[in-house]
């Protein structure tokens, strides 16, 4: 099958969380994640940074909304719903307020809802730190389900996969473009969810920056600094209010032609620097 989602050049665009506080949560990102809040109902809170947007709504904790994958022109949008419809793929009206007429969703088979569409104008002058929103990654019981949903209905590439000694999937990664991946999936026994979402830092000194940022906040990171083995990424987590792990990654590997990695389900696979956190 070919690699639809990469030839239309999908990339996660903004991120719909639930809370059973969600004014707390939106006051959250807009802080400590350096965003503009602006209340648009009374039911949903939207936080707005520089080529960063998380939406909130009441609900369950840790649960996401919906994610919106962006587009980047007609003709990979009119690719993308081709070629769910050709896989059987439900066709969903879509949610996002960020998306223009003709956007669309559809559900992996954990009940993740996504959107597919055409981004409107970002809100001119947003300020805050480097931090586009770069990537999402599941926690599920069957990563293979995963797999064959992103990679073989809506022609995501797989670009590596971490594997426990008996060959079960510990963890597998894809990608909708030229970064190393736009949604991974963990291998969890007891949970379907999010692991975490990430923003891109760019380089180095903006981790530094977040940090710095961090700290005026009286955040704590979670994990980190390190580097992942896959992607070789420099990375920090924290934790939002929720529960939610929040990534600030830096230099992602950029992906051109190659064939997919096999990794070990080993600590140094996931963290080449010091303490690993495993999920199975």
């Amino acid at each position: 099958m070919s690699h639809t989602a990469v030839h239309a050049g999908a990339y996660l665009h903004h991120l719909a969380f639930e809370s059973s506080n969600p004014e707390q949560l939106a006051n959250f990102y807009a802080s400590v994640m350096d965003m503009t809040l602006t209340r648009a109902s009374d039911t949903e809170w939207r936080c707005e940074g520089p080529k960063r947007r998380m939406v909130v709504v009441p609900g369950e904790d840790k649960k996401m909304h919906y994610a919106g994958l962006a587009l980047r022109n007609p003709d990979g949008l009119e690719m993308m719903r081709a070629r769910a419809e050709a896989e059987g793929v439900e066709l969903l009206d879509s949610p996002s307020p960020y998306f223009k007429d003709g956007a669309f969703a559809v559900r992996d088979p954990n009940g993740q809802l996504i959107c597919f569409g055409l981004a409107i104008e970002e809100t001119p002058g947003l300020k805050g730190i480097q931090g586009p929103t770069q990537h999402l990654t599941y926690a599920s019981t069957d990563v293979q389900a995963f797999v064959d949903f992103y990679a073989g209905k809506l022609g995501f590439q797989l670009t590596d996969k971490v594997l426990h000694e008996d060959g079960r999937m510990a963890t597998a990664f894809t990608t909708s473009n030229h970064e190393h991946h736009t949604i991974a999936c963990f291998y969890t026994p007891d949970r379907n969810g999010v692991d975490h979402h990430s923003y891109e830092a760019g380089d180095w000194v903006y981790i530094r920056d977040w940090c710095d940022h961090f700290a005026e906040h009286d955040v704590q990171l979670t994990w980190g600094p390190g580097r992942h083995g896959p992607g070789n990424n420099l990375f920090i987590f924290i934790t939002d209010p929720d529960g939610n792990w929040i990534e600030v990654s830096a230099e992602l590997e950029v992906i051109y032609d190659r064939e997919t990695v096999n990794w070990p389900q080993h600590p140094r696979t996931l963290n080449k620097w010091g303490r690993a956190i495993l999920r199975s």
